[in-house]
C-alpha cells in the first residue's frame, strides 16, 4: 500500500477505489488503521551489522546462533538467581546447537527424562516469551514453525504459573514428550527464540576469501529471515569472476591458493584445477615467492605446499597480464603504474617500480614475452577458456551470486544509518574526490549509484555485449583500482607483495577518508550527501581491520562512524588481538560487541563453551525508539494518511461501502 499524495484529484480517487477492495468498509479502515498506530508505539527491532566475515564459517554460525551474545544475556537475565552457571550454559548451549546438543543431555537426564524435558520447555517458553515481547502478535504468529504453530502461540500468551490453567500446561508439556514430540518442540523452539532475538541482519561486506567456509555462509544467510547485505571488493571479486571476466576468475584462484583453500573452488563450487594443475606442474618449478600462507600447522603436507605454489604461478602471471589488458584498455581507470610485467628487466632478474630497481624474488617466467609481456600464451589462452567454462557452469556459485544481487548493494541507508564496505573516496582537503567515467563526473552518491548499475550490468547484460564487457572490467576496477570506494586504496601491491623482498614496496595508501573520519564537519557532510541528517545519523563500515590491540577504537567521530572490521578472519586476528565485532542497534541506543576467538563447534557442543563477547555501550537514547523513529514508521505514517484518506471517501460518500 503506497501513498498517493502525488498524484491528481481524478488518479487520487482512483487509487482509493482500488484500495477499498482491500478494505471494503469503514469498519475495516478503522481497524487497520488501528492496527497501524499501535504498531508505532511498539519497541523497534533489534538491528545486528558485522563486517567482514572472510569464509570463517563456524565463527560466523555460532554468532547467528547466540545473537551475539543476546541470547546468553536473556538467559542470565531469568535465571541468574535461580539456575546455576553451568545450568545455563547447558541451556544456551542446547538453543544454539539443538540438533547436537539434544543426545548429550538426554542422557544425562536418562533417570527422570520426563522431568528435564518439562522444566526445559518451560524455560525456553519463558525465553520465548521474553524475545517476543517487542513485536505484534500476528509478527510472532508469521514466526512460528507450522507444526506448532498454535501450540507455540497459546504458551506465549498465557500464563502457565496461573493456577486455573496450571494443569492445561502441564497436561500440554506432558503430551508432547508422550507423543515422542519433544525434540522436535525444543529445536522449533529454539529456532524461535533465535530468529526472535534479532529483527534485521545487516552484513557490511567480505563473505569471501581467506577462511573455508564462503559458500557455507552464504547457505546460511540464504535461510536467515531478514538479511541484507552490501559488497564488499572480495565479494565483488568473486562476483565478477562468476560474471566471466577472466582477470578476476585467475585473481580468485590466486587468493585462494594464497591461503592454501582449494576447498571453497573445488568442493563448494565444483572448479576444477585439474587442467590447472597439468599445466602448472609441466611449466613451473617450486617457488618459494609462490608458497601459500598456511596459518594452521599441518593444514597441509610439504608435497600440497610445492604443488600448490606451482598453481598459484601460473594463476598469478596470468592474472598479471590479464590485468593489463584492462588497464590498457581502460586510460581513465589510470592505473598504468601497476603494469609491472612491462617493467621487469630479464636479463638480471629485476624491476622498477618508480624510481627505484628491486630484485625480484623469482625471475623463472618462461611464458612471459619480454616483447609482449601482457599477451597469453596458446596455452594460457586455452586455460583460461577452461577455468573460465568451469565457472560460469558452477550452478551453485551462479546461485550465490545470484543471492548477493538479490540482497546486496553498494551501499544502504537504513534508520539514519548510512551502511557501505570500505569508504567514500575524498580528496586530501576533505572535499569528495571526483572521477570520470563514461563521460560523467561523478562523486559522493552519484559515484555509488553509477558504481552499482555498473555491477548489475557487468553480470545481468547480454553476453558479448559491449555492456557486458565494460560492466566487468569496472567490477576488477571496483575489487583493486586507484581509490575505488570498496577498495580505498591508493593501489593494491599484488606484485610487490609476492616477487619483491622490500616490504617498502607493499605500502598500499590509503584513501583521505582514513584522515579526515574523525572530523564531524566533514562526515556531516558526508552523511548529508546520502540524504541523513549529519547530527542524528552514523556511518557503518568495514574493511579496515581495527588495531583493538595496539588501543584502537573502532568508534570514531564521537560515535558518528563505526569501522566494525574486528578480525573474523584468523588471517587478521593478531593484528586486531580480537575476533569480530557485533554492533547492536535495539529500542534503547547502540554498542559495541567485540568476540573473542571461537574455539569451534565440536568444542560449543560438548563443553558449553560459548565466544567470549564483551559489550561497550557508547550511545544511549534519551528515550526508547520505537517503530514510530524508524524507516518501516514512516512508511506505516504514509499508510495511515492514506487510509485516512479513503475513510473520509466513506464518510462523504465518494465511494461506496462494499462491506458494510
Amino acid at each position: 500500500m503506497n501513498s498517493q499524495s502525488n498524484l491528481s484529484p481524478g488518479e487520487s480517487l482512483d487509487f482509493l477505489r482500488l484500495l477499498s477492495k482491500q478494505f471494503p468498509s469503514i469498519q475495516s479502515v478503522c481497524t487497520e488503521i488501528i492496527n497501524l498506530e499501535a504498531i508505532l508505539d511498539l519497541p523497534k527491532g533489534t538491528e545486528h551489522f558485522i563486517s567482514d566475515l572472510h569464509g570463517e564459517y563456524e565463527a560466523v554460525a555460532h554468532i547467528l546462533n547466540n545473537a551475539s551474545g543476546v541470547i546468553r544475556e536473556k538467559i542470565d537475565l531469568l535465571y541468574a538467581d535461580t539456575v546455576s552457571e553451568e545450568e545455563r550454559s547447558k541451556l544456551a548451549t542446547l538453543i544454539y546447537y539443538p540438533h547436537h546438543k539434544l543426545a548429550s543431555l538426554r542422557a544425562e537426564h536418562a533417570d527422570d527424562l520426563s522431568s528435564w524435558y518439562h522444566e526445559t520447555l518451560v524455560r525456553l517458553i519463558d525465553i520465548c516469551r521474553v524475545v517476543a515481547s517487542k513485536y505484534t502478535r500476528s509478527k510472532v504468529r508469521k514466526a512460528l514453525p507450522p507444526d506448532f504453530s498454535y501450540i507455540i502461540d497459546e504458551l506465549l500468551h498465557a500464563d502457565h504459573y496461573e493456577k486455573n490453567k496450571e494443569s492445561y500446561y502441564r497436561r500440554i508439556f506432558s503430551t508432547i514428550v508422550d507423543v515422542g514430540r519433544a525434540d522436535a518442540f525444543i529445536t522449533a523452539l529454539s529456532n524461535l527464540i533465535k530468529r526472535l532475538a534479532v529483527d534485521q541482519l545487516h552484513i557490511l561486506g567480505d563473505i569471501f576469501d581467506r577462511g573455508p567456509g564462503a559458500e557455507d555462509i552464504i547457505e546460511l544467510l540464504r535461510s536467515h529471515h531478514a538479511v541484507d547485505i552490501v559488497w564488499g571488493n572480495h565479494d565483488m571479486l568473486w562476483m565478477a569472476a562468476a560474471a566471466g571476466n577472466e582477470a578476476c576468475i585467475a585473481n580468485v584462484i590466486n587468493v585462494s591458493l594464497s591461503y592454501a583453500n582449494v576447498d571453497t573452488l573445488e568442493n563448494g563450487y565444483g572448479i576444477s584445477l585439474r587442467a590447472l594443475t597439468t599445466f602448472a606442474e609441466k611449466t613451473y618449478g617450486d617457488s618459494m615467492a609462490f608458497r601459500p600462507k598456511v596459518l594452521e600447522q599441518g593444514k597441509i603436507g610439504l608435497n600440497d605446499i610445492e604443488l600448490v605454489a606451482k598453481l598459484r604461478k601460473a594463476a598469478a602471471i596470468m592474472q598479471m597480464k590479464l590485468e593489463g589488458q584492462i588497464i590498457a584498455r581502460h586510460p581513465e581507470y589510470d592505473m598504468d603504474e601497476r603494469m609491472m610485467l612491462d617493467k621487469i628487466n630479464f636479463s638480471d632478474g629485476t624491476v622498477t617500480i618508480g624510481r627505484k630497481v628491486y630484485p625480484l624474488r623469482d625471475a623463472d617466467f618462461p611464458t612471459i614475452n619480454p616483447d609482449s609481456p601482457y599477451e597469453l600464451t596458446v596455452e594460457e589462452q586455452e586455460l583460461m577458456h577452461s577455468l573460465k567454462d568451469s565457472f560460469l557452469r558452477s550452478d551453485k556459485l551462479q546461485s550465490h551470486v545470484r543471492f548477493l544481487l538479490d540482497k546486496g548493494a553498494f551501499y544502504r541507508c537504513c534508520n539514519q544509518n548510512l551502511m557501505f564496505h570500505g569508504c567514500v573516496p575524498l580528496a586530501k582537503d576533505g572535499s569528495f574526490e571526483r572521477f570520470e567515467f563514461d563521460g560523467q563526473r561523478l562523486w559522493g552518491r552519484k559515484l555509488f549509484d553509477f558504481c552499482e548499475r555498473k555491477v548489475r550490468a557487468g553480470y545481468f547484460a547480454p553476453r558479448g555485449s559491449r555492456e557486458k564487457r565494460e560492466g566487468e572490467d569496472f567490477m576488477w576496477w571496483l575489487w583493486c583500482g586507484k581509490d575505488s570506494p570498496i577498495f580505498g586504496r591508493t593501489r593494491m601491491t599484488t606484485f610487490e607483495r609476492m616477487l619483491v623482498e622490500d616490504k617498502a614496496s607493499h605500502e598500499e595508501p590509503k584513501n583521505p577518508y582514513y584522515r579526515h573520519y574523525d572530523d564531524p564537519e566533514i562526515m556531516g557532510r558526508v552523511l548529508e550527501e546520502f540524504g541523513i541528517e549529519s547530527g542524528q545519523g552514523h556511518i557503518i563500515n568495514g574493511h579496515i581491520p581495527v588495531k583493538s590491540k595496539d588501543g584502537e577504537s573502532p568508534i570514531k567521530c564521537n560515535g558518528r562512524v563505526l569501522t566494525i572490521d574486528g578480525g573474523f578472519c584468523k588471517a587478521y586476528q593478531n593484528t586486531t588481538g580480537i575476533a569480530g565485532y557485533t554492533l547492536i542497534y535495539n529500542s534503547y541506543g547502540m554498542r559495541l560487541v567485540s568476540h573473542g576467538p571461537f574455539t569451534g563447534i565440536i568444542n560449543a557442543v560438548e563443553q558449553n563453551t560459548d565466544i567470549l563477547s564483551t559489550s561497550n555501550i557508547f550511545e544511549v537514547s534519551s528515550r526508547r525508539r520505537l517503530v514510530s523513529d524508524t524507516d518501516i514508521g514512516s512508511q506505516l505514517r504514509s499508510q495511515i494518511r492514506t487510509l485516512t484518506l479513503l475513510l473520509e471517501a466513506y464518510r462523504g460518500g465518494l465511494i461506496p461501502q462494499s462491506g458494510a
